[in-house]
């Protein structure tokens, strides 16, 4: 007997103040901060700040924070990562995209990919936005990968552009028209 594929059910949706504990798990793991350019810890009052800041409201921050929620039949729904627009230009009408999926478990599941395609699709009929960029270590292949799916390509090359344990790195520029 074939068992029916269990679908999944992935929704962006804006920061709750139920998020802060994971919120402060993922901006205090220093295995993602050379992808976020952070530097420094976060605290719990800092992530409070934050949320209650509104910040929802890209036109007074220039960035848009979303949680990635999956649901799977049958199941409770989860909190799998997080989508950004951030160094957002409402004059160039532009943005640039990160994603983070929390777990390594959760990656290469598809939740990356309808995160991306969602937010795509929100940059292009709420915002009106002409284009969304992205900035990757060349390194990083599965990211390569996942934004060259969603239709981004490379247009540029940063040289010796991040400095790593081991050496320097290049930096890919990745970009997609949307409008």
């Amino acid at each position: 007997m074939v068992m029916p594929h269990n679908p999944l059910l992935i929704t962006v949706r804006a920061v709750e103040p139920e998020d802060i504990a994971l919120l402060y798990l993922w901006e205090n793991d220093r295995a993602v901060w050379h992808v976020s350019n952070t530097l420094a810890p976060f605290s719990r009052y800092q992530l409070k700040q934050y949320i209650e800041s509104d910040p929802s409201n890209i036109h007074a921050h220039q960035q848009l924070r979303m949680m990635i929620d999956c649901r799977e039949a049958g199941k409770p729904a989860r909190t799998v990562g997080s989508v950004d627009l951030f160094d957002f230009d409402p004059i160039h009408q532009r943005a640039g995209l990160g994603i983070l999926i929390a777990l390594a478990d959760d990656r290469g599941q598809g939740y990356a990919y309808e995160a991306i395609r969602q937010m795509i699709d929100y940059s292009r009929k709420v915002l009106f936005l002409h284009q969304l960029y992205c900035n990757i270590p060349s390194s990083n292949t599965a990211s390569i990968k996942l934004f060259g799916k969603a239709g981004f390509e490379i247009t540029g090359t940063k040289r010796d552009w991040l400095r790593t344990e081991t050496g320097w790195e290049d930096e890919l520029l990745l970009q997609l028209k949307v409008s």
